[in-house]
C-alpha cells in the first residue's frame, strides 16, 4: 500500500497507532446522526473510525497526495472530500446554516487558527475534539490563573465549556512531533449572548494579554484611562487572574468610556 509522505511544510505528523485513533473518534459517540467534519485526515487512521461509527461525515484536505489516497482506499468518501484549506473555506456553502461538529488529527502549525475558526462558527458548531501539541490544548483548557491562560482560553471558554481529555506521546506518530500531544473537547455552553459588544471584548482580552506581566491599569491604559472606581482592585490584576464575566465587564467599562458615560 502506497504511503504519503509527510510534509513538514504542511505540520503533518500522521497517528500510527490506532488505539489512540479510537479514543479520538470516541470523542464524538454523542454526536451521531449529526454531520461531522474531520480536518487533515492525511492517510484515514481516524477517518476510518468515524466511518465504522456510522458517522455523516464529511473531510477536508489540502495535501494533494493526501486526496489520492483517501479516494482510493476510502470508497465511502466519494463526494465526501473537500480538497481545500480549512482556514480559508467557507464552511456556510458546505452546511448552510445547519449545526455540524469538527474533529481532527490538527496540524500543530495551525492548530490555533483552526480554534480561533471554530469560534466564527460558534452558533452552528456544538462540539469540536481533536488532538494539537499539548501545550496548546493545556492552554485551551486552562482556568484561570494558570500560567497557560492565554487569549485562547478566554475567547473559546466564553462560549464552550473545555475538557482536556488525555496525553499522546511522540512515538505513535510517522514521523514523530518533537513534542507531546494532547486531545480536547469542546462543548458548546448555554451563553447566547456575552452581554458586551464582542468585537471590543475580543480587543479588550487582546490587549490585556499582549503585556501579560503588566497589571490591567498599565496594560489597558490606552482603552480605559480612567477605570471607573468599580473597577479599581480589579485594576490591580493581571489579564490571567481573570475570568471571562470580569473580561466583560472590563469590555463595558471600555465602551462606556468610549461613549462619554
Amino acid at each position: 500500500m502506497q504511503q504519503v509522505k509527510a510534509k513538514k511544510s504542511l505540520g503533518q505528523h500522521f497517528l500510527t497507532d490506532l488505539s489512540v485513533a479510537g479514543r479520538i473518534a470516541a470523542t464524538m459517540d454523542g454526536r451521531k446522526g449529526m454531520p461531522l467534519l474531520e480536518v487533515g485526515p492525511g492517510m484515514g487512521v481516524l477517518t476510518r473510525f468515524l466511518l465504522d461509527a456510522g458517522h455523516d461525515l464529511k473531510v477536508v484536505e489540502l495535501d494533494g497526495e493526501s486526496v489520492a489516497y483517501l479516494e482510493q482506499h476510502f470508497p465511502a468518501l466519494q463526494g465526501r472530500i473537500i480538497a481545500d484549506d480549512f482556514l480559508r473555506i467557507d464552511l456556510k456553502a458546505v452546511y448552510g446554516d445547519s449545526p455540524f461538529c469538527i474533529i481532527g488529527n490538527y496540524p500543530y502549525n495551525i492548530s490555533s487558527q483552526i480554534f480561533f475558526k471554530v469560534l466564527e462558527y460558534k452558533d452552528q458548531v456544538p462540539c469540536c475534539s481533536g488532538m494539537l501539541q499539548r501545550e496548546v490544548a493545556q492552554r485551551i483548557a486552562a482556568p484561570p490563573g494558570s500560567k497557560t491562560y492565554g487569549i485562547l482560553s478566554v475567547l473559546l471558554q466564553a462560549w464552550y465549556d473545555v475538557e482536556y481529555l488525555f496525553t499522546v506521546d511522540e512515538n505513535v506518530f510517522d514521523p514523530p512531533p518533537k513534542v507531546k500531544s494532547g486531545v480536547v473537547r469542546l462543548t458548546r455552553n448555554a451563553v447566547t449572548s456575552l452581554g458586551c459588544d464582542e468585537a471590543l471584548f475580543k480587543t479588550v482580552v487582546k490587549t490585556a494579554f499582549g503585556q501579560r506581566r503588566k497589571t490591567l491599569r498599565n496594560s489597558l491604559r490606552a482603552l480605559l484611562p480612567s477605570p471607573p472606581p468599580s473597577l479599581a482592585d480589579m485594576m490591580t490584576l493581571r489579564p490571567e487572574q481573570l475570568g471571562v464575566a470580569q473580561f466583560v465587564e472590563l469590555t463595558n467599562a471600555v465602551a462606556a468610556c468610549r461613549a462619554g458615560k
